[in-house]
């Protein structure tokens, strides 16, 4: 899957992000990581989750298409394609597929918080690489 899309110039990243998003069928998959910022897209599976954590970076998502619950610090909302969530460092969340197809989303964390490029086919593979120390962001 091309991640460069038309429009691509050197010292600038350019990305059709809701087809981009749509178009990846990994659970995580980093799109650009710059000093003090990092893109991300996500595709939760019906039934799945994000799964219950907390960073010490703030975190902005994007729904693109797919239903689902959002949980911020205790507090219960519905996600639906166009609803934006913010979740503060040092708050606990997770996010949950409630519907029938994939629920698609891109997150913007600051700073980075995961590797460089990173693909994570499943949320299991994800979880693991993370216990193994092999997520980690760059170090600046």
């Amino acid at each position: 899957m091309a991640v460069r899309q038309c429009g691509y110039t050197p010292g600038m990243e350019h990305f059709t992000i809701a087809t981009v998003a749509e178009q990846s069928p990994d659970f995580r998959r980093v799109l650009w990581t710059g000093k003090h910022t990092q893109l991300v897209i996500m595709t939760i599976p019906p039934g799945g989750e994000i799964g219950e954590e907390v960073h010490e970076v703030d975190q902005i998502l994007t729904f693109v298409s797919g239903v689902g619950q959002a949980v911020v610090s205790g507090q219960t909302r519905k996600v639906a394609a166009g609803d934006l969530v913010v979740v503060p460092a040092g708050r606990k969340h997770n996010f949950t597929n409630e519907g029938p197809n994939p629920l698609v989303l891109y997150t913007v964390y600051g700073p980075p918080e995961h590797a460089d490029q990173a693909i994570h086919q499943t949320k299991d593979e994800a979880d693991r690489l993370e216990e193994q120390g092999k997520d980690e962001p760059p170090q600046n």
